[in-house]
């Protein structure tokens, strides 16, 4: 399944709208090159819960938790990550936890230390915009993809 997305403003909101069909849960691994667009479509997913404010990514940091209302999301940026084993030093498998929403960037710096993903989105630069491709990699990332309802004014780029 994919998605075409023609700005910044159109991520956000295929974001917002894949944040609701999330739930706030699951494991859900990003990549694209850098510009993609990754922390963008995060911002949305966040803003299906409610923050306002602005998101960075957290690549010096390499997490950044979110508490809104009752839902617990991470948000995970292994650009620098030198280890994959530097994720047990910073608390990660607690903040793994399969009651929160995990946002992966760059998880292949994580392999053989994250756990499987519920959805993997492939983000690409388009000319104009962005592609983004879905992949359910569980019966939860299959549960998302069928509740997910792109916004009507994306009519051009009905997920496939």
């Amino acid at each position: 399944m994919y998605v075409t997305l023609p700005d910044e403003n159109a991520q956000v909101a295929f974001g917002t709208a894949l944040g609701s069909a999330l739930a706030g849960r699951g494991q859900v691994h990003l990549e694209g090159e850098l510009g993609a667009g990754k922390t963008t479509l995060t911002r949305g997913i966040l803003r299906a819960y409610g923050h306002q404010g602005a998101v960075k990514s957290p690549t010096y940091t390499l997490v950044e938790p979110y508490r809104l209302g009752d839902v617990e999301v991470n948000h995970f940026d292994l650009y620098r990550l030198g280890d994959p084993e530097e994720l047990e030093f910073i608390g990660a498998r607690d903040l793994l936890d399969e009651g929160a929403l995990s946002l992966v960037e760059w998880p292949s710096r994580g392999v053989g230390w994250l756990p499987e993903p519920d959805l993997v989105l492939e983000l690409e630069v388009l000319d104009m915009g962005r592609r983004v491709t879905l992949h359910a990699r569980s019966s939860l990332g299959e549960a998302v993809l069928a509740r997910l309802e792109t916004p009507a004014w994306l009519a051009d780029s009905q997920p496939q």
